[in-house]
């Protein structure tokens, strides 16, 4: 009986340090389940954060695009905008050049409106102070009673197209 005992003894301190071993080694199983599930959420924080961005990168560019659409048609537009101007820039007494001139300045007005219609609008250059944002210089002179640095001369318009420039308006500067 004594020996029944000592080895029911046994089996319990056995039992018991089993389940121990299967105590820490369910506790290890859960901290390595818990760090992997931790890490799962970062690469899915991750993942949605990028999707995200790429979604509103997306979303600008397709706004910027949609904004700007006719700026190449109106950048085509330009030189026959400058064409109508150098027209109606000609000075005659001939009866039929001047009726031409009314023609063309019809077209051009109409045109202007249309441009101004599509936020178009010419940058205002004589005796402003040359900024290199709106203005290419091509040309410098003295001009006594001026300032260094202020257009005295536009060579060529310049235009914006809502909140962009589109050309530069091409400038004599003051030395």
């Amino acid at each position: 009986m004594e020996e029944e005992k000592i080895v029911t003894e046994k089996e319990n301190i056995e039992n018991k340090k089993e389940k121990k071993d299967h105590k820490s080694k369910d506790k290890k199983l859960i901290e390595e389940l818990q760090n992997q599930i931790s890490i799962l959420n970062d690469k899915n924080m991750r993942v949605t954060a990028e999707m995200l961005n790429t979604v509103r990168r997306k979303d600008e560019e397709a706004s910027r695009l949609l904004k700007y659409s006719n700026e190449s048609l109106i950048l085509e537009l330009l030189p026959t905008i400058d064409n109508f101007e150098r027209a109606l820039s000609i000075k005659s007494d001939n009866a039929d050049i001047i009726n031409y001139q009314k023609g063309f300045e019809m077209i051009y007005t109409s045109l202007i409106s249309i441009l101004n219609k599509f936020e178009v609008k010419e940058i205002d250059c004589i005796n402003k102070e040359f900024d290199p944002t709106f203005h290419q210089a091509v040309m410098t002179e003295e001009k006594e009673g001026t300032n260094p640095n202020i257009i005295i001369e536009v060579m060529q318009k310049g235009y914006t197209y809502k909140d962009k420039v589109i050309r530069p308006a091409m400038v004599k500067v003051s030395k």
